[in-house]
C-alpha cells in the first residue's frame, strides 16, 4: 500500500532503530507533526529552540550509541542549531539532522526561510544532502544512517521539503533495508607488531587515552593494556568520555589543552601512546609544539585522520582498539612490571596533595570549587551519569575529584561549544531512567542553553543540575589577565561580569517549572544535593562560589 512521504520517514527511521526524535517543529515539518498524531513507534520530544534540541540529539546519541534524530526547522533552525552541531561533530555522535526545506516547487523564488541547506550543514557532517523527490527518500535516510554510524562515528544532515512529506510513494517503491559496517577491525599486524617492540624498549612511557577507548567499547581492554605497560595514564585534554577509571592507581588525571603542558607532562617519558586520543586540540596558540621534536610515538585510532595528524607516529595503528589492544597486551605483557609501583606511588602522592589542598579551603566563604568538588565526590553514587562543563571551576582536577569508574559515566564538552550540559542530561536521562544524572555548570554556561530547563520538568526527567555561580566569565578574565596588558595593570575585565543585575537562578528555575536551592555552606549543599537525588523531579543547585581570578 502506498504512503505519504511521513509515514514512509517514519517507518525507515523505525526500521533503523530510532526510538526518539528531538525537535523544535516549524511550518516545514507540520506533515511529519500530523503523522506523530497516530504514530505510536516513536516519541517526538520538545526543545524550546534549536540549540536545547541538537544538544539532547548529541546527548542520546553518545548515551546509546544508537542513531540519534533531530528535526529543525528550515535555514533559522539549523542556523540556530550548529554550535552544538559542531559539539556533535568533534564527539563523533551518530547523529541524523534533518531541517524542513520549503517545498520544491517554489525553492527557486527563494521563499522566506529558505536556504541551500545542505551546503550550510556540510562543513560539520560526515554527508549532507537535500532529498529532491519521495522516490529518493528511502535511499537517502538508509544512506545517511549507515554513514553516521560507521567509524568514525558523526553526524550527518538531510534536507527533506515539505512537499515530499506530503507526497505518495508509489506503490513498488523499494524502501530497503538497514546496513552495518562492522566496527571491530583489527590493526594491521606488522603496525601492531612494531608498536610492541617500541612499548617493550621503553623505560619511561606514558599512555593518553581518548574517547575512541569508550566510544568502541574498550574499557576493560584499556584497563589490561596499561597494566601491562605499566604507565600512567592521562586523559585526552579535550576529554569528553572516561576513556580509563578514574579510581585506578595508574589514572594520572588530564593535561591542559595547552601546548607548554602536554610538553612537560610528556619530557620525561622516552615513548607516547596514544589510544584513540587527540594529540592535541590546542585552546590558544603559545608558540611551543606539544611534543619535543623526535619524541617516539605510537597511536592507534580508528580515524585516520588523526593518527600522525600533528605529530609523526612512530608506529601507526588504524584499527579499533577493542579489537586491537588484547593482541597488543599480549605482546608486551609483563614489560610494566618493575616500574609499575613507582608509577603508582607518584600518582598517589600527586593525587593525596590535591585532596589535601581540597579539604584546606573547605570552609572558604563563598564557597570553593575544588572543596564542593571533593564533597561532592564523596557522595556522588556509584552509577550516576556526570555530565561535566566547568570551565574554569573545575578544569584538570574535576575528574580526580570525582568518580568516573564507567565509560558510561562521564560526558563533557568534546567540541568546546559551551551550553551543552542541560540538554545533554536531559537525553542521558532518557536514555538511563532509573539512573542518577547530574549536570554541572558553570553560570555562564547554563544560559546558553538554559531552555532546556522546561524539557526537564515537561518530561519529568529528574537531572540534578548543580550551577557553580562566579557571577562573571571567570575563564576569559584569567586569560585575559595572561596577555599582561591593560586589563592586568588595572584589573578590569569589559563585558566579563555577569552582574547588574544578577541572574537570579531561582526565578529562572521555577519559571521554568523545576525546584531551585541555593546554598551557602558544603554542609548545605550536600544536604540538597541528597535531597534531589531521592526526588522524582528535576532539581537546580545554585552553588555560589569564589569570584577571584
Amino acid at each position: 500500500m502506498s504512503k505519504p512521504g511521513k509515514h514512509l520517514f517514519l517507518d525507515i527511521l523505525h526500521s533503523e532503530g530510532v526510538e526518539i526524535i528531538f525537535g523544535n517543529p516549524g511550518t516545514t515539518e507540520l506533515p511529519l507533526l500530523d503523522a506523530f498524531v497516530v504514530e505510536d513507534r516513536l516519541r517526538y520530544v520538545l526543545g524550546l529552540n534549536e540549540v536545547v534540541v541538537m544538544g539532547m540529539a548529541d546527548g542520546w546519541a553518545q548515551a546509546t550509541g544508537k542513531l540519534a534524530v533531530c528535526n529543525l526547522h528550515a535555514a533559522p533552525g539549523l542556523g540556530n542549531a550548529m554550535g552544538m552541531l559542531y559539539n556533535a561533530a568533534k564527539a563523533g555522535a551518530p547523529v541524523l539532522v534533518t531541517a524542513g526545506q520549503q517545498d520544491m516547487g517554489i525553492r527557486l523564488t527563494e521563499p522566506l526561510l529558505w536556504d541551500d541547506l545542505a551546503t550550510m550543514a556540510r562543513p560539520l557532517c560526515k554527508w549532507s544532502f537535500e532529498v529532491a523527490s519521495i522516490e529518493e527518500l528511502p535511499r537517502a535516510v538508509r544512506r545517511a544512517a549507515k554513514v553516521a554510524l560507521t567509524a568514525p562515528t558523526g553526524p550527518v544532515f538531510l534536507s527533506i521539503p515539505g512537499d515530499i512529506l506530503n507526497a505518495v510513494a508509489p506503490d513498488d517503491l523499494d524502501i530497503g533495508a538497514p546496513t552495518r559496517i562492522g566496527a571491530a577491525v583489527r590493526g594491521d599486524a606488522a603496525e601492531v607488531a612494531r608498536a610492541a617492540e617500541l612499548i617493550r624498549a621503553a623505560t619511561n612511557p606514558i599512555i593518553f587515552a581518548g574517547d575512541c577507548v569508550a566510544n568502541r567499547d574498550a574499557f576493560a581492554e584499556m584497563v589490561a593494556f596499561a597494566e601491562a605497560v605499566g604507565a600512567p595514564v592521562y586523559m585526552e585534554g579535550m576529554a569528553n568520555r572516561a576513556a580509563f577509571p578514574s579510581n585506578h592507581p595508574l589514572f594520572a588525571g588530564t593535561v591542559p589543552r595547552m601546548t607548554p603542558a602536554l610538553r612537560a607532562a610528556t619530557r620525561d617519558h622516552d615513548l607516547v601512546i596514544s589510544i584513540g586520543a587527540d594529540l592535541l586540540t590546542q585552546s590558544q596558540a603559545t608558540g611551543v609544539e606539544g611534543l619535543e621534536p623526535g619524541k617516539r610515538l605510537v597511536h592507534l585510532d580508528d580515524n585516520p585522520w588523526e593518527i600522525g595528524k600533528n605529530f609523526a607516529a612512530t608506529a601507526a595503528i588504524q584499527g579499533c582498539p577493542k579489537a586491537t589492544l588484547p593482541e597488543l597486551t599480549a605482546l608486551v605483557a609483563g614489560c610494566g612490571a618493575a616500574r609499575r609501583a613507582g608509577v603508582e606511588a607518584k600518582i598517589a602522592e600527586a593525587k593525596a596533595a590535591l585532596l589535601a589542598k581540597a579539604e584546606a579551603v573547605m570552609d572558604a566563604q563563598p564557597m570553593d570549587p575544588l572543596a564542593v568538588l571533593k564533597r561532592l565526590g564523596e557522595v556522588m553514587p556509584e552509577d550516576a551519569i556526570i555530565i561535566e562543563e566547568l570551565l574554569s571551576s573545575g578544569m584538570n582536577v574535576v575528574r580526580s575529584l570525582l568518580p568516573a569508574t564507567r565509560p558510561d559515566s562521564w560526558f563533557g564538552m568534546r567540541g568546546g561549544g559551551i551550553g551543552v550540559a542541560l540538554p545533554q542530561a536531559a537525553a542521558m536521562q532518557l536514555a538511563n531512567l532509573g539512573r542518577p544524572v547530574v549536570a554541572l555548570s558553570g553560570d555562564g554556561s547554563l544560559m546558553y542553553s538554559a531552555a532546556a530547563l522546561w524539557t526537564l520538568a515537561h518530561y519529568k526527567l529528574p537531572v540534578v543540575t548543580i550551577v557553580f555561580n562566579n557571577s562573571s566569565y571567570r575563564i576569559l578574565k584569567q586569560r585575559t589577565r595572561a596577555i599582561g596588558d591593560h586589563a592586568a595593570r588595572e584589573d578590569r575585565y569589559p563585558a566579563m561580569d555577569l552582574t547588574e543585575p544578577a541572574i537570579d537562578f531561582m526565578a529562572l528555575a521555577a519559571a521554568h517549572g523545576v525546584a531551585g536551592v541555593r546554598v551557602e555552606s558544603i554542609p548545605a549543599l550536600i544536604e540538597a544535593f541528597e535531597a534531589a537525588l531521592a526526588s522524582d523531579a528535576p532539581t537546580l543547585i545554585e552553588v555560589p562560589v569564589a569570584r577571584a581570578i
